[in-house]
């Protein structure tokens, strides 16, 4: 018998108990993230800067057109988390990207 040591959770969308794991593959996709156009984006893409930002504590702005590479999507499907050569730790409102 598969699973059969597997902690079952009770899945309030289907109104079923279902095995952890499953609900732990599932879960995953539920959520997505889309930048300004409503473009779908995943991990590793590459976005680009549709306005001027301003970065909050750097004293610098990113202009319009800024490619950011390899996004990392966050627990917040409105934010993803950046790598910037002059900024570290730089979290993007999807709408304010567009994918590439």
């Amino acid at each position: 018998m598969a699973g059969g040591d597997d902690e079952y959770v009770y899945d309030e969308v289907t109104g079923e108990w279902r095995p952890a794991s499953e609900l732990a593959v599932a879960g995953q996709g539920d959520v997505e993230v889309r930048d300004a156009s409503g473009n779908v984006l995943k991990d590793g893409d590459s976005v680009t800067l549709i306005k001027d930002l301003k970065v909050k504590g750097a004293n610098q702005t990113l202009k319009q057109g800024t490619v950011i590479k390899s996004i990392r999507l966050t627990d917040n499907p409105e934010e993803i988390d950046c790598r910037h050569e002059a900024i570290k730790g730089l979290v993007l409102r999807t709408e304010f990207v567009r994918k590439r």
